[in-house]
């Protein structure tokens, strides 16, 4: 049962405060929002179809492009209405909604990640134990986990944010609804929502993120220690930089978000660092992770093929 509130709804205040610049970024938003669903639906519907595709490596592209598609949609239709609109209100039950499905899906992307290195440090380091460890079993089991782990901990803030009183303002300083704003506007006492956000989602965040450092660490001194081949050694730290690009695009900006102490926080900055995690991100993944890869151009080839 959501909190007795004298807030109905809540008015996202956006991006920015300059009118002239709604048509530009509606525009420069709204071709980010098409490519991140092309590309990561692209992807999705090839590893899908194709049973070439059908691994572990293909199995975890295929979640994450699935996360991307949602976990952009979450924000971007409502921000991109925002920018057409006046009247940019969203009712308490659609904020505690989107809050929810934020967290949910980014909390799940963030482990995904973890995962996703873990899977190409037993590829790379132990090549021939690959097929034995990173069963069909096991791999549906770590997708299930972190898909319910998400659920939960976004559960977590979403009840209790609900629960809050908002009895001030309700205009929120970003383009979404997310607990650090709401909090700010609540009345009454924070600290044990601030304290869930510092420690549950900064735990989630930090642990994933390390293991992601840990795996991609193992990876680079297995490469210098057993690869003899300059160019395979190139090839391979090629990769695993660009994947550690994208995994350090996504946890930095989380991690000065939800680390750091509220008194330090600015919400214009705020709302600039979600841009990077939120929208930046989820379309460089289908660029780095898999339209790079020969095996997925050979199955995008055959996909169209088949279709013409």
């Amino acid at each position: 049962m959501l909190n007795q509130t004298s807030v109905t709804e809540f008015l996202l205040l956006g991006v920015t405060d300059i009118q002239e610049l709604w048509p530009l970024l509606f525009v420069v938003f709204l071709a980010i929002y098409f490519v991140n669903v092309a590309g990561n639906g692209t992807i999705l519907m090839i590893v899908i179809s194709d049973p070439r595709l059908h691994s572990p490596m293909y199995f975890f592209l295929g979640n994450l492009s699935c996360l991307d598609i949602c976990y952009s949609t979450v924000t971007l239709p409502k921000m991109l209405g925002n920018f057409l609109s006046t009247h940019k209100a969203i009712s308490f039950l659609g904020c505690i909604s989107q809050l929810h499905f934020f967290h949910f899906l980014g909390s799940t992307e963030s482990m995904l990640l973890a995962v996703m290195a873990f899977d190409r440090f037993v590829a790379i380091c132990k090549p021939l134990h690959y097929t034995v460890i990173m069963n069909h079993q096991l791999c549906t089991q770590m997708a299930i986990t972190i898909w319910i782990i998400g659920f939960f901990h976004a559960l977590l803030h979403s009840v209790m944010t609900s629960h809050l009183n908002f009895c001030g303002s309700n205009h929120v300083h970003h383009f979404f609804c997310d607990v650090k704003p709401l909090l700010d506007l609540a009345c009454g006492k924070i600290e044990f929502n601030q304290w869930l956000l510092n420690t549950v989602t900064g735990m989630i965040a930090m642990g994933s993120f390390f293991l992601t450092l840990l795996s991609y660490f193992y990876i680079i001194t297995h490469l210098f220690c057993k690869t003899h081949s300059c160019s395979t050694l190139h090839k391979a730290l090629s990769t695993c930089a660009s994947h550690f690009m994208v995994v350090i695009l996504f946890f930095a900006p989380v991690v000065f978000t939800y680390i750091r102490p509220a008194s330090g926080s600015s919400m214009d900055q705020d709302r600039i660092i979600a841009i990077m995690y939120s929208v930046v991100t989820p379309v460089l993944n289908p660029l780095v992770y898999s339209l790079r890869n020969k095996d997925v151009k050979r199955a995008l080839s055959r996909m169209i093929r088949r279709r013409l």
